[in-house]
Parts: C-alpha cells; sequence; structure tokens
C-alpha cells in the first residue's frame, strides 16, 4: 500500500485517536519581535514530535501528503506551521538530531523506508529515547502552510530539516505533487490558539495582521484566511 491509499488508512487512524499520548502535551514556542517600537512576544504551542500512529512505546512517524496532512491538522483543531515557525521550532528545541538522509530513489516513498528511518531516529536518540514531552527537531522536513499553495494548488509544501547553525537542508519548496510523501516528510501540528503577551488571540488571525504577521510568517507576510486556504487542501 503506498500513496493516497495509505495516506487514507493513516488518517483514520490518527482522526480515530490511534496516536502517541504524549504529541498531545503541547509545548510552547517564542515568537519575538518589534512592532511601532513596542516589544512584542507570540507564543505558538505545537507537537513535541511529528505526527505518528500507534501508542507511547510503540508507534512510527507517519509522512503524508498534503490533503491527508491538512485534514489531519484541520479536524483536530491545528493549523501546519510556516516555515517562519519551522526555524524557531528548531532553534528552541530541546533536543537536535542531525538529519540522516537516506539513499535518494523510488524506494523513499515506501513504507518500508518510512520505518527504517524511524529506527534511525531511535538510534540517534541513545539508549534511554526521546524524552516523551520534549520538543525535538532535526529530524524531518516539514510540511508547512504557505501563500505559495494558491497560486499553485495540486502541491505539497515542504521545508526545513535543519542541519547545525540552523540552516535548513531544505528551502521552502512546491515542487511535488500533493499527493508525495517521503520518509524525510513530517507532520507538526500548531494550535490554533497563540498568546500575545499571555493574552489568548486566534493565531490564523495574528498571521493575517499587517502589523504583526511577520513575527510568525517572515518573509511571506499577512498571510489571509488561513484555515480557509488549509480546507481547500483536501476538500
Amino acid at each position: 500500500m503506498s500513496g493516497t491509499d495509505r495516506d487514507a488508512v493513516l488518517e483514520r487512524e490518527v482522526l480515530a485517536g490511534n496516536m502517541p499520548s504524549f504529541l498531545r502535551d503541547l509545548v510552547p514556542v517564542s515568537m519575538s519581535g518589534t512592532v511601532n517600537g513596542h516589544a512584542l512576544d507570540i507564543t505558538i504551542c505545537v507537537t513535541p514530535d511529528y505526527v505518528a500512529v500507534g501508542d507511547d512505546d510503540d508507534f512510527v512517524r507517519v509522512p503524508l501528503g498534503m490533503a491527508a496532512a491538512a485534514r489531519i491538522a484541520d479536524e483536530l483543531g491545528f493549523l501546519l506551521p510556516t516555515p517562519q515557525m519551522v526555524d524557531r521550532i528548531y532553534e528552541q528545541a530541546e533536543v537536535q538530531l542531525p538529519p540522516e538522509p537516506m539513499k535518494p530513489g523510488g524506494a523513499m516513498t515506501t513504507t518500508t523506508y518510512f520505518k527504517r528511518h524511524d529506527e534511525t531516529v531511535d538510534r540517534q536518540a541513545g539508549p534511554y529515547g526521546l524524552h516523551p514531552v520534549a520538543l525535538v527537531a532535526g529530524i524531518k522536513k516539514d510540511v508547512v502552510i504557505s501563500e505559495r499553495l494558491r497560486k499553485q494548488p495540486g502541491r505539497v509544501a515542504i521545508y526545513g530539516w535543519h542541519r547545525g547553525a540552523g540552516r535548513p537542508i531544505q528551502p521552502l519548496s512546491l515542487v511535488h505533487g500533493a499527493e508525495y510523501a517521503d520518509y524525510s516528510h513530517g507532520i507538526r501540528l500548531v494550535s490554533r490558539i497563540a498568546f500575545i503577551n499571555g493574552r489568548p488571540v486566534a493565531l490564523d488571525k495574528v498571521m493575517q495582521d499587517p502589523d504583526i504577521a511577520a513575527i510568525v510568517t517572515g518573509e511571506e507576510g499577512p498571510m489571509r484566511d488561513v484555515r480557509r486556504l488549509m480546507a481547500t487542501l483536501y476538500r
């Protein structure tokens, strides 16, 4: 099983609750900037690791195509991260593991490769494994939300897989079709609720505010109707 057929099965499993419980323990990530001469701190809340199927003791991180990733995020009440968020997540991660690319080729999209890469991450983590609520980064490229998806529908947006000094292997790319997912892709979820100087706000509203959006969206600037954009990716 592969491609959209595999995505459909994994999507059903995740939405039915078949995922590690530690993914429900969100981790705060601070994103700071200056607006009209005043310091502004925006805190987003993210899953500590990438979406996985299984339980706390036996799970596999599951790469997904754009539609399945967006549907899972949307139905669980989350957003996908922006590249700017991915950068801040990496910078603040308690565990930064170096990328370990596998041999390129057609096998990259197979379930066998997915499992093998997960085993590689486990080996990197050492004999004690990863702490279940530690923020982990460096192990995957992220499936991200981007304004470019409006102009290039039917694609998957990927970014990241950071090395030392925060340099991503993968710049923002929409080269692959929306159904594409290989072992190096991961789905990080971001809560729809953020905090500005401790006050809860809707993250999608922050992302479209011309005064403060860049703190969380970076070079993309204001992103309008992010939740609608998310919905168009799978409907």
